[in-house]
Protein backbone atom coordinates (compact mmCIF):
# COMPACT_ATOMS: atom_id res chain seq x y z
CA UNK A 1 0.00 0.00 0.00
CA UNK A 2 1.62 3.23 -1.27
CA UNK A 3 1.59 6.36 1.77
CA UNK A 4 0.32 8.61 -1.06
CA UNK A 5 -3.58 6.96 -1.29
CA UNK A 6 -6.68 8.74 -2.04
CA UNK A 7 -7.16 9.03 2.04
CA UNK A 8 -3.95 10.56 2.53
CA UNK A 9 -4.66 13.63 -0.05
CA UNK A 10 -8.03 13.80 1.40
CA UNK A 11 -6.66 13.88 4.99
CA UNK A 12 -4.80 16.69 4.29
CA UNK A 13 -7.64 18.51 2.23
CA UNK A 14 -9.23 18.44 5.17
CA UNK A 15 -5.72 19.82 7.20
CA UNK A 16 -5.57 22.60 5.10
CA UNK A 17 -9.18 23.78 5.36
CA UNK A 18 -9.21 23.76 9.11
CA UNK A 19 -6.14 25.52 9.06
CA UNK A 20 -7.90 28.59 6.59
CA UNK A 21 -11.05 28.31 8.84
CA UNK A 22 -8.77 28.96 12.12
CA UNK A 23 -7.21 32.48 9.67
CA UNK A 24 -10.96 33.35 9.25
CA UNK A 25 -12.71 35.39 12.13
CA UNK A 26 -15.70 34.06 13.13
CA UNK A 27 -18.79 34.84 14.80
CA UNK A 28 -17.35 34.44 17.93
CA UNK A 29 -14.53 35.72 20.06
CA UNK A 30 -11.93 33.70 20.48
CA UNK A 31 -8.04 33.42 22.20
CA UNK A 32 -5.10 33.58 20.09
CA UNK A 33 -5.50 30.34 17.94
CA UNK A 34 -1.45 29.92 17.95
CA UNK A 35 -1.77 27.12 20.59
CA UNK A 36 -4.45 25.31 18.34
CA UNK A 37 -2.48 25.61 15.13
CA UNK A 38 0.71 24.43 17.12
CA UNK A 39 -1.89 21.14 17.90
CA UNK A 40 -2.31 20.48 14.34
CA UNK A 41 1.39 20.72 13.33
CA UNK A 42 2.09 18.32 16.76
CA UNK A 43 -0.72 15.79 15.03
CA UNK A 44 0.94 16.26 11.75
CA UNK A 45 4.14 15.53 12.23
CA UNK A 46 3.21 12.39 14.13
CA UNK A 47 0.79 10.75 11.71
CA UNK A 48 3.87 11.37 9.22
CA UNK A 49 6.22 9.75 11.07
CA UNK A 50 4.15 6.96 11.44
CA UNK A 51 3.92 6.81 8.30
CA UNK A 52 7.52 6.73 7.90
CA UNK A 53 7.57 4.03 10.23
CA UNK A 54 5.33 1.80 8.97
CA UNK A 55 4.01 1.24 12.41
CA UNK A 56 0.47 0.78 11.09
CA UNK A 57 -1.09 0.34 7.66
CA UNK A 58 -1.06 3.52 5.92
CA UNK A 59 -4.73 3.40 4.63
CA UNK A 60 -5.95 3.00 8.44
CA UNK A 61 -3.65 5.49 9.30
CA UNK A 62 -4.73 8.56 7.03
CA UNK A 63 -8.17 6.46 7.55
CA UNK A 64 -7.75 8.19 11.10
CA UNK A 65 -6.77 11.72 10.56
CA UNK A 66 -9.89 12.06 8.57
CA UNK A 67 -11.83 11.09 11.12
CA UNK A 68 -9.89 13.31 12.97
CA UNK A 69 -9.62 16.31 10.69
CA UNK A 70 -13.48 15.91 9.89
CA UNK A 71 -14.32 16.28 14.46
CA UNK A 72 -12.22 19.30 14.69
CA UNK A 73 -13.48 20.89 11.50
CA UNK A 74 -16.78 20.38 12.60
CA UNK A 75 -16.22 21.51 15.98
CA UNK A 76 -14.15 25.52 14.47
CA UNK A 77 -17.58 25.32 12.50
CA UNK A 78 -20.04 25.07 14.81
CA UNK A 79 -18.58 26.72 17.66
CA UNK A 80 -16.40 29.80 16.59
CA UNK A 81 -17.37 30.23 12.93
CA UNK A 82 -20.80 30.16 13.69
CA UNK A 83 -21.56 30.05 17.49
CA UNK A 84 -24.16 27.52 17.05
CA UNK A 85 -23.25 25.88 20.19
CA UNK A 86 -23.79 26.74 23.85
CA UNK A 87 -21.38 29.66 24.70
CA UNK A 88 -20.41 28.10 27.86
CA UNK A 89 -20.98 23.90 27.81
CA UNK A 90 -19.19 23.46 24.09
CA UNK A 91 -15.79 25.77 24.12
CA UNK A 92 -14.31 26.81 20.89
CA UNK A 93 -11.01 24.61 19.81
CA UNK A 94 -9.28 27.82 20.22
CA UNK A 95 -9.71 28.64 23.41
CA UNK A 96 -9.64 24.92 24.59
CA UNK A 97 -6.05 24.73 23.01
CA UNK A 98 -4.87 28.35 24.52
CA UNK A 99 -4.95 26.41 27.96
CA UNK A 100 -2.26 24.05 26.96
CA UNK A 101 0.36 27.22 26.26
CA UNK A 102 -1.14 29.34 29.32
CA UNK A 103 -1.34 26.80 31.96
CA UNK A 104 0.79 24.00 30.75
CA UNK A 105 2.83 24.02 33.86
CA UNK A 106 -0.38 23.23 36.13
CA UNK A 107 -1.25 20.99 33.71
CA UNK A 108 2.32 18.89 33.77
CA UNK A 109 2.36 18.80 37.81
CA UNK A 110 -1.13 17.49 37.63
CA UNK A 111 0.29 15.04 35.28
CA UNK A 112 3.40 14.29 37.19
CA UNK A 113 1.16 13.84 40.77
CA UNK A 114 -1.02 11.17 38.83
CA UNK A 115 1.64 9.22 37.13
CA UNK A 116 2.80 8.87 40.48
CA UNK A 117 0.06 7.18 42.10
CA UNK A 118 -0.54 5.00 39.07
CA UNK A 119 3.22 3.90 39.49
CA UNK A 120 2.56 2.93 42.85
CA UNK A 121 -0.51 1.27 42.07
CA UNK A 122 0.63 -0.83 39.45
CA UNK A 123 3.60 -1.98 41.21
CA UNK A 124 1.95 -2.80 44.03
CA UNK A 125 -1.10 -4.00 42.20
CA UNK A 126 0.75 -6.05 39.89
CA UNK A 127 3.33 -6.87 42.61
CA UNK A 128 1.18 -8.32 45.03
CA UNK A 129 -0.92 -10.11 42.46
CA UNK A 130 1.75 -12.12 41.31
CA UNK A 131 3.39 -12.59 44.60
CA UNK A 132 0.24 -14.20 46.14
CA UNK A 133 -1.31 -15.01 43.32
CA UNK A 134 1.76 -17.96 42.32
CA UNK A 135 1.94 -20.02 45.55
CA UNK A 136 -2.28 -19.56 45.75
CA UNK A 137 -2.29 -21.24 42.05
CA UNK A 138 0.09 -24.19 42.78
CA UNK A 139 -0.73 -25.19 46.57
CA UNK A 140 -3.96 -26.86 45.78
CA UNK A 141 -5.33 -26.34 49.51
CA UNK A 142 -4.82 -22.42 48.80
CA UNK A 143 -6.64 -22.12 45.96
CA UNK A 144 -9.25 -24.16 47.17
CA UNK A 145 -9.67 -21.63 49.61
CA UNK A 146 -8.76 -18.34 47.78
CA UNK A 147 -10.00 -18.96 44.25
CA UNK A 148 -13.85 -19.25 45.06
CA UNK A 149 -12.97 -15.85 46.94
CA UNK A 150 -11.43 -13.83 44.07
CA UNK A 151 -13.93 -14.92 42.05
CA UNK A 152 -16.47 -13.54 43.80
CA UNK A 153 -14.16 -9.86 44.46
CA UNK A 154 -12.91 -9.62 41.17
CA UNK A 155 -15.85 -8.37 39.29
CA UNK A 156 -16.62 -5.96 42.28
CA UNK A 157 -15.72 -2.08 41.51
CA UNK A 158 -13.37 -0.75 42.95
CA UNK A 159 -15.08 2.72 42.70
CA UNK A 160 -17.49 1.21 45.24
CA UNK A 161 -14.89 0.93 48.28
CA UNK A 162 -13.73 4.68 47.45
CA UNK A 163 -16.08 6.83 49.96
CA UNK A 164 -15.30 4.04 52.20
CA UNK A 165 -11.69 3.98 52.11
CA UNK A 166 -11.35 8.00 52.17
CA UNK A 167 -13.24 7.69 55.44
CA UNK A 168 -10.64 5.29 56.58
CA UNK A 169 -7.46 6.22 55.38
CA UNK A 170 -5.19 9.24 56.94
CA UNK A 171 -4.97 11.41 53.16
CA UNK A 172 -7.00 11.66 50.06
CA UNK A 173 -4.33 10.35 48.25
CA UNK A 174 -3.30 7.59 50.13
CA UNK A 175 -6.98 6.48 49.57
CA UNK A 176 -6.57 7.08 45.98
CA UNK A 177 -3.64 4.73 45.41
CA UNK A 178 -5.19 2.03 47.62
CA UNK A 179 -8.12 2.17 45.03
CA UNK A 180 -5.41 1.55 42.06
CA UNK A 181 -4.03 -1.20 43.86
CA UNK A 182 -7.41 -3.27 44.33
CA UNK A 183 -8.37 -2.20 40.58
CA UNK A 184 -5.51 -3.74 39.33
CA UNK A 185 -4.57 -7.13 42.79
CA UNK A 186 -7.74 -8.71 42.51
CA UNK A 187 -7.63 -9.18 37.96
CA UNK A 188 -4.23 -10.04 38.09
CA UNK A 189 -3.91 -12.38 41.35
CA UNK A 190 -7.34 -14.22 39.71
CA UNK A 191 -5.83 -14.44 36.13
CA UNK A 192 -2.55 -15.77 37.83
CA UNK A 193 -4.28 -18.50 39.78
CA UNK A 194 -5.88 -19.73 36.40
CA UNK A 195 -2.82 -19.34 34.31
CA UNK A 196 -0.67 -21.73 37.02
CA UNK A 197 -3.64 -23.86 37.27
CA UNK A 198 -3.79 -24.45 33.58
CA UNK A 199 -0.08 -24.87 33.05
CA UNK A 200 1.28 -27.22 30.25
CA UNK A 201 1.58 -31.25 31.73
CA UNK A 202 4.58 -32.02 30.25
CA UNK A 203 6.01 -29.03 32.51
CA UNK A 204 4.71 -30.11 35.90
CA UNK A 205 5.88 -33.84 34.53
CA UNK A 206 9.56 -32.42 34.21
CA UNK A 207 9.38 -30.73 37.75
CA UNK A 208 8.37 -33.95 39.15
CA UNK A 209 11.15 -35.72 37.45
CA UNK A 210 14.13 -33.78 39.09
CA UNK A 211 11.84 -33.54 42.54
CA UNK A 212 11.86 -29.84 42.74
CA UNK A 213 10.32 -27.59 46.00
CA UNK A 214 7.39 -25.60 46.16
CA UNK A 215 9.73 -22.58 46.65
CA UNK A 216 12.21 -23.60 43.52
CA UNK A 217 8.69 -24.64 41.34
CA UNK A 218 7.13 -21.27 42.22
CA UNK A 219 10.45 -19.09 41.75
CA UNK A 220 12.08 -20.94 38.86
CA UNK A 221 9.52 -22.41 36.82
CA UNK A 222 5.89 -20.89 38.06
CA UNK A 223 7.06 -17.17 37.32
CA UNK A 224 8.68 -17.38 34.08
CA UNK A 225 5.67 -18.79 32.65
CA UNK A 226 3.47 -15.89 33.77
CA UNK A 227 5.53 -13.55 33.25
CA UNK A 228 4.79 -12.75 29.68
CA UNK A 229 1.01 -12.79 30.25
CA UNK A 230 1.14 -10.32 32.71
CA UNK A 231 3.16 -8.00 30.40
CA UNK A 232 0.78 -8.69 27.40
CA UNK A 233 -2.07 -7.55 29.82
CA UNK A 234 -0.24 -4.23 31.06
CA UNK A 235 -2.18 -2.41 28.18
CA UNK A 236 -5.96 -3.22 29.80
CA UNK A 237 -4.12 -3.01 33.28
CA UNK A 238 -2.82 0.43 32.69
CA UNK A 239 -6.14 1.62 30.51
CA UNK A 240 -8.43 0.54 33.59
CA UNK A 241 -6.05 2.12 36.12
CA UNK A 242 -6.17 5.62 34.86
CA UNK A 243 -10.05 5.66 34.73
CA UNK A 244 -9.92 3.93 38.49
CA UNK A 245 -7.14 7.14 39.15
CA UNK A 246 -9.03 9.76 37.64
CA UNK A 247 -12.26 9.14 39.00
CA UNK A 248 -10.44 8.51 42.79
CA UNK A 249 -9.17 11.87 42.21
CA UNK A 250 -12.51 13.06 41.53
CA UNK A 251 -13.39 12.17 45.05
CA UNK A 252 -11.04 14.40 47.24
CA UNK A 253 -7.71 14.77 46.06
CA UNK A 254 -5.79 17.97 45.85
CA UNK A 255 -3.67 17.65 42.70
CA UNK A 256 -3.62 15.40 39.58
CA UNK A 257 -5.52 14.96 36.22
CA UNK A 258 -8.93 13.99 38.15
CA UNK A 259 -8.83 16.79 40.58
CA UNK A 260 -8.27 19.30 37.21
CA UNK A 261 -11.23 18.82 35.70
CA UNK A 262 -13.61 18.47 38.65
CA UNK A 263 -12.07 21.51 40.18
CA UNK A 264 -12.76 23.71 36.83
CA UNK A 265 -16.09 21.48 36.91
CA UNK A 266 -17.45 23.31 40.37
CA UNK A 267 -16.61 26.63 38.66
CA UNK A 268 -18.30 26.08 35.67
CA UNK A 269 -15.01 26.67 33.32
CA UNK A 270 -15.66 23.87 30.74
CA UNK A 271 -12.87 25.06 28.61
CA UNK A 272 -10.61 23.88 31.05
CA UNK A 273 -12.83 20.50 31.66
CA UNK A 274 -12.41 20.17 28.14
CA UNK A 275 -8.82 20.66 28.05
CA UNK A 276 -8.09 18.24 30.91
CA UNK A 277 -10.13 15.43 29.72
CA UNK A 278 -7.72 15.80 26.09
CA UNK A 279 -5.12 15.58 28.58
CA UNK A 280 -5.67 12.67 29.81
CA UNK A 281 -6.24 10.94 26.26
CA UNK A 282 -2.87 12.10 25.52
CA UNK A 283 -1.56 10.83 28.71
CA UNK A 284 -3.24 7.01 27.84
CA UNK A 285 -2.28 7.09 24.52
CA UNK A 286 1.78 8.02 25.56
CA UNK A 287 1.07 5.14 27.95
CA UNK A 288 -0.25 2.71 25.79
CA UNK A 289 2.84 3.40 23.47
CA UNK A 290 5.17 3.00 26.03
CA UNK A 291 3.59 -0.61 27.12
CA UNK A 292 3.85 -1.60 23.50
CA UNK A 293 7.58 -0.71 23.11
CA UNK A 294 7.52 -2.92 26.54
CA UNK A 295 5.67 -5.59 25.03
CA UNK A 296 8.01 -5.69 22.04
CA UNK A 297 11.18 -6.31 24.20
CA UNK A 298 10.28 -8.48 26.79
CA UNK A 299 8.14 -10.73 24.64
CA UNK A 300 9.38 -11.72 21.46
CA UNK A 301 6.48 -13.31 19.73
CA UNK A 302 4.31 -10.05 20.33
Amino acid sequence: MRPFSKSFFIAHILMAALIILIHIPGQKSVEDPKAFFAGIVVIELIYLYQLVRKRKSPLALSDIMIILWSILLLWEISTTQLNLMHPVLVPSPENVFHVFATQYDVLLLGVLSSMELLLVGVLFGIGFGVGLGLPVGWIPRLRDIFYPIANVLTPIPPVVFAPYLIALMPTFRSASAVVIILTIFWPTFLSIIIRVNSIEPRILDSARVLNVSNRTMIRKILLPYVIPSVISGLKVTITTSVMMLTFAEMMGATSGMGFYIINYTHYANYTNVVAGIILVGIVVTVLNWLVNIIQIKTIKWH
